[in-house]
């Protein structure tokens, strides 16, 4: 990717927070911490079984600006959707966008 212009759909950057839960676990919740232009593309989509449950799992790219501060903990929303992030690459090799390889669970 070249062309910022691109970077057309506002999604939410959301870090994992962990909480105690009083039984020796912890409970995982999901706090904003920013804000980013992305480009989002659907690469595929399957049948999925998770839980017991049936629904589609699909795929997508999404590149933003390069940021070295994302991890595959993080996840990225749009309004009710989220994209739990599987992979990340440096897209241009010169630090000037990340590509995000997601996964949305819809049900």
């Amino acid at each position: 990717m070249s062309n910022p212009g691109l970077l057309s759909r506002r999604l939410t950057l959301e870090a994992p927070v962990e909480t105690a839960d009083g039984a020796g676990g912890v409970t995982r919740s999901f706090e904003a911490v920013a804000t980013l232009w992305a480009q989002v593309t659907e690469v595929s989509a399957a049948r999925a079984l998770e839980a017991d449950r049936a629904g589609a799992r699909i795929s997508h790219r999404i590149v933003i600006r390069f940021a070295d501060d994302i991890t595959t903990r993080h996840r990225l929303r749009d309004g009710g959707r989220a994209f739990r992030i599987v992979a990340l690459r440096n897209a241009d090799g010169r630090r000037r966008f990340l590509q995000i390889e997601a996964e949305e669970i819809v049900p």
